[in-house]
């Protein structure tokens, strides 16, 4: 992995919004992972390490895009691992959101609005026991008829009311994604 990704976690770690308790402790949690520019960011740094992901919302901020997870069997947000060519976050998360749901996205919202998530993961998941996941929120624009793909990740993929999320998704997923929205309304 580059230095240049291992530099932007770390930066992105110690700007991370904490307005609340749950925040404060999230940035901790993930000050200890990466108390340097040299935290996990690969897959291979072990069972822990850094993911991105791309947590979508309408114009409107009314509807999130969710992708049915095929190992989890939850609904969540198009996200995954850090790859090599990744020359931030931000990429790494829009390249998720293109592999696992053809959506395409040419700028982000400025500045960057994003939170931090460190959840553990079942034997499902393999090598990986817990994810230190950094969501970007996304607006965009697609048509209610614009054809979206399910990757092989995935076993659906599909847009659902903020207020009407569904009942299979981790837990403080709800809260996660109106905080997102709500900081896109500052």
């Amino acid at each position: 992995m580059s230095a240049d990704l291992a530099a932007d976690v770390r930066r992105l770690v110690l700007g991370a919004a904490a307005t609340s308790d749950l925040e404060r402790a999230a940035r901790a949690d993930f000050a200890t992972f990466f108390p340097d520019e040299h935290g996990p960011v690969s897959r291979d740094d072990g069972p822990d390490h850094a993911t991105a992901s791309a947590l979508v919302f309408d114009p409107t901020l009314t509807r999130t895009l969710l992708v049915f997870h095929a190992k989890g069997q939850f609904w969540v947000q198009p996200g995954g691992h850090l790859e090599t060519g990744d020359a931030s976050i931000a990429d790494a998360a829009l390249r998720e959101l293109r592999e696992e749901t053809g959506v395409v996205v040419s700028a982000l919202t400025k500045p960057l609005v994003y939170d931090l998530d460190h959840h553990g993961l079942s034997s499902s998941f393999g090598r990986c026991s817990s994810h230190l996941d950094i969501g970007i929120a996304v607006v965009v624009v697609v048509s209610d008829d614009a054809a979206l793909i399910v990757s092989d990740e995935s076993e659906d993929v599909r847009w659902w009311p903020i207020t009407a999320l569904p009942d299979e998704v981790p837990p403080g997923f709800d809260g996660r994604v109106r905080r997102l929205r709500d900081r896109l309304h500052i």
